[in-house]
């Protein structure tokens, strides 16, 4: 099991950077953090270290030369936002590294560019040649167009699939918070930090999705979610407190701060992980007990026999989920039929496909190399 110790050798490094760190307690951009920050990243680069920054922002920067006090609560209006304060924060990031002499670049993602397969490897190959260069990508979710996203601020996820898609070394995410807790502590005052975790799954399920700050629009199941697919990728995490003085340099040094995400020692393909979180399901699939324990327990694929029914208009080689029936999320996988012919396969042995369909494709509706448990 990887410990904090050899987050030592980490050579590229993904630094997710919240909202609420970005300004200060009067949510005006925090020039003495951005400063510090630029510091430490100058150090990092002196030492051969490759980093990647997502930062968050535009929404607060925004608010803050507009003199707007409460965030306003439709899309458009949000969208707008992002617009005006993008260019504004980049320039901050600009003003605190080239005082360094470090060159940066803005970089803004939507979910649908890591999701569409020709998109991901432009957004790869782009941010490589800058890696390259040396120049410091500075990315932000793209909030002036992705609609959905900026409901959930997502920059949290969006930093583990930067992370995965540039097979990192290190996830770092730094926030308000000192950790992850074991319970709320807005609720007891004496809770203490989870200092290790590696069961993140058991975590989420006991989470819910709130904002934790007046700016800031994603909270710890964000950070959970982003947690658990680096983890699967093999790739470790730390959440931490941003405005703690060189809180980089010491979680680069396997300092005890924050809480330490550890990753699976076998860790998915890309190709799975691409199936599990980059590609929206284009409809269900509803299985028995039985399929469902040979999924989890006994690794197999899923066959015709198992199926209950299908939901959704779904063809060959979509994305779908797989659900027990109550409605529990299991797996998603690559679909050898459509929901169609699956409708007419289902509860049938594999055998008897060909005389059911009049030909047959595989054996499996869904075979275990395209598919992944979640």
């Amino acid at each position: 099991m990887l410990t904090r110790n050899e987050i030592k050798k980490s050579k590229r490094i993904v630094i997710k950077i919240g909202s609420s760190i970005v300004t200060d307690e009067n949510e005006v951009i925090d020039e003495r953090f951005l400063n510090h920050l630029a510091e430490q990243i100058n150090f990092l680069q002196s030492k051969g270290k490759e980093i990647i920054i997502v930062s968050s922002g535009a929404v607060a920067s925004g608010m803050m030369v507009l003199k707007i006090k409460e965030k306003p609560k439709s899309i458009s209006e949000k969208q707008a936002l992002a617009a005006f304060g993008q260019g504004y924060l980049i320039a901050k990031y600009n003003e605190f590294f080239s005082k360094f002499g470090m060159l940066i670049a803005q970089v803004l993602l939507t979910s649908e560019d890591i999701a569409d397969r020709k998109r991901y490897l432009n957004a790869k190959n782009t941010l490589e040649t800058l890696i390259s260069k040396k120049i410091i990508p500075i990315i932000n979710e793209n909030d002036t167009v992705a609609t959905s996203e900026i409901r959930l601020g997502d920059n949290d996820n969006l930093s583990a699939e930067v992370a995965c898609l540039l097979e990192a070394d290190l996830l770092i995410i730094l926030s308000d918070v000192e950790g992850f807790y074991e319970d709320d502590p807005r609720k007891r005052k004496s809770v203490k930090i989870i200092d290790t975790v590696t069961d993140v799954g058991k975590y989420i399920e006991k989470v819910s999705n709130l904002s934790g700050s007046k700016v800031g629009t994603g909270g710890i199941y964000t950070k959970l979610q982003a947690a658990k697919k680096v983890m699967l990728m093999g790739i470790p995490c730390v959440l931490a407190k941003g405005k703690m003085e060189n809180v980089i340099l010491k979680i680069l040094k396997g300092e005890k701060i924050g809480t330490f995400f550890v990753p699976l020692e076998k860790k998915i393909s890309h190709k799975k992980y691409f199936i599990a979180f980059n590609v929206k399901p284009k409809g269900k699939i509803i299985i028995d007990d039985g399929a469902k324990e040979a999924l989890i327990k006994r690794g197999k694929s899923l066959l015709p026999s198992g199926v209950i029914k299908t939901v959704g208009n779904f063809d060959v080689g979509d994305v779908v989920e797989i659900e027990d029936k109550k409605n529990n999320k299991i797996a998603r996988g690559l679909v050898n039929y459509s929901a169609v012919e699956v409708e007419k396969i289902k509860g049938a042995k594999s055998s008897e496909i060909e005389k059911k369909l009049g030909y047959k494709y595989e054996d499996e509706v869904i075979h275990r190399n395209n598919l992944v448990l979640i």
